[in-house]
């Protein structure tokens, strides 16, 4: 019987094939799995994990399910005591977390050239480009705030496309240095890329703004597609890639943008706030001739260039750029292509198990459902409140839920940055779990099942 510091001899509790208790065994081997051997998918209780898995999915699920004691209360915020599932900020690897304790260090020193020197090399690696890069020290949409500022004025008009939140919010941002042209679809639809070509056509237009990845509806917008038509038409292609860089397969040359933006707490997996740009030479050429005083570019890119002090312009959040420089190793280690992979794999494997427990995905057409979050319709008569509750204080697993018009209808699971698949794994049964104990009808082992079959096809 395996062991864990953190549970009790679980032979204390004897396991009844007819009652399934408060706890799965599943989620308890997990958690053995994370504190006896946190990255060995080789070791016993890997192997031991999956026979449950596969015996949730054959039928005999009720085999898997063992009491478990009431523990003490925990922080909701301790990684050793629970599994966070969110949109971004995500969890962080122990290596980011020590590199973000180290001692400070003063930012013209030149230790700290070093530092930001290879952040920009592995930047262009994460964003797959040739494009000079600039960090700033700010969230996502302090990202977007500089490209959009940076690059358009009173004089230029962009067309803005817009399915959720955070396209709403862009064209709240370009509205507030320039003109935008709203080209909108409901919250869970993908954008029309015929419209983006109508309002092209139709107007006087600059630039082209996008959110790639709308994380309030779990939907990916054709970028690509987009792209081509900013392209065609000579514009400046302005693209939020905050929940896409890192996750889902960005390449900005090839995509014609001109700018991407990306936010360090989300599929990179470093802390929140901390923002990166890859710049085109046409969109450095385009600059503004009075940008703001923080946010500009020019300055920012003109001290990453210098060949004998790689520093910022003024005092930037050291520790964060130190915790910042291990996330991006770690993605290089991992490779760039694989970490698109295993995101794609588990979005589908995610959508494929919510749908087997009876759950409705949120997108509309599931062609464009997210590869890095997936957003999903609560159980008809469960308040988000009696669902994401129950997971987080019964079961340690902690979801995000909605934003605006949609907020405690749809909640969200993250699997991006460094999710494993006995995060993933554990996710679903929790959720089986949840559904089961608030009285609703969901086959035993359904989503569990799949994400056996999922990993067994990743390699597993």
């Amino acid at each position: 019987m395996f062991t864990s510091r953190r549970f009790i001899q679980p032979t204390i509790y004897p396991q009844s094939l007819k009652t399934p208790g408060r706890f799965c065994r599943a989620t308890y081997l997990k958690e053995c799995l994370r504190t006896e051997k946190r990255s060995d998918y080789t070791s016993p209780q890997w192997s031991k994990f999956r026979e449950i898995l596969i015996a949730m999915k054959d039928g005999s699920a009720e085999k898997c399910f063992i009491p478990l004691p009431n523990f003490p209360p925990v922080s909701h915020m301790d990684l050793d005591d629970n599994i966070f599932m969110l949109p971004g900020p995500v969890k962080m690897h122990p290596r980011v977390l020590r590199a973000m304790s180290l001692p400070a260090r003063a930012h013209r020193d030149p230790t700290f050239f070093e530092i930001h020197r290879e952040i920009r090399e592995l930047l262009k690696y994460t964003f797959q480009t040739n494009y000079d890069v600039a960090v700033i020290s700010g969230s996502g949409t302090a990202g977007m705030d500089a490209a959009i500022s940076n690059l358009l004025t009173k004089k230029h008009t962009a067309v803005v496309a817009h399915n959720g939140k955070f396209g709403e919010r862009l064209v709240e941002i370009v509205k507030r240095y320039s003109n935008a042209i709203a080209v909108g679809a409901e919250w869970g639809e993908v954008i029309d890329t015929e419209k983006v070509a109508e309002a092209v056509e139709e107007n006087d237009v600059d630039a082209v703004v996008l959110c790639h990845n709308e994380t309030s509806t779990g939907v990916t917008n054709p970028a690509w597609e987009i792209g081509k038509i900013a392209k065609k038409h000579g514009l400046l292609y302005i693209l939020d890639g905050i929940t896409s860089v890192g996750g889902i397969e960005v390449r900005p040359e090839k995509m014609g943008a001109d700018v991407v933006v990306f936010g360090s707490q989300k599929c990179v997996a470093a802390p929140a706030g901390m923002a990166a740009l890859a710049v085109s030479p046409r969109a450095e050429e385009m600059m503004v001739e009075n940008p703001p005083y923080y946010l500009d570019l020019k300055k920012h890119l003109e001290k990453y260039n210098n060949p004998e002090k790689a520093d910022t312009p003024y005092t930037c959040a050291i520790p964060l750029f130190q915790a910042l420089l291990e996330a991006l190793r770690m993605i290089k280690e991992e490779g760039i292509e694989e970490r698109w992979r295993k995101c794609a794999a588990m979005g589908e494997a995610t959508r494929e198990a919510v749908k087997a427990m009876g759950l409705k995905l949120f997108p509309r057409d599931e062609r464009y459902a997210s590869n890095t979050l997936t957003a999903i319709w609560l159980p008809e008569g469960v308040t988000d409140k009696e669902f994401r509750g129950t997971l987080k204080e019964k079961y340690h697993v902690v979801v995000a839920g909605a934003q605006e018009h949609i907020k405690g209808k749809v909640f969200r699971i993250g699997h991006m940055g460094i999710v494993k698949w006995t995060d993933l794994a554990a996710t679903i049964v929790a959720i089986e779990a949840t559904m089961r104990e608030l009285g609703l009808d969901v086959e035993r082992g359904a989503g569990p099942g799949v994400i056996a079959e999922h990993m067994a096809r990743y390699g597993l």
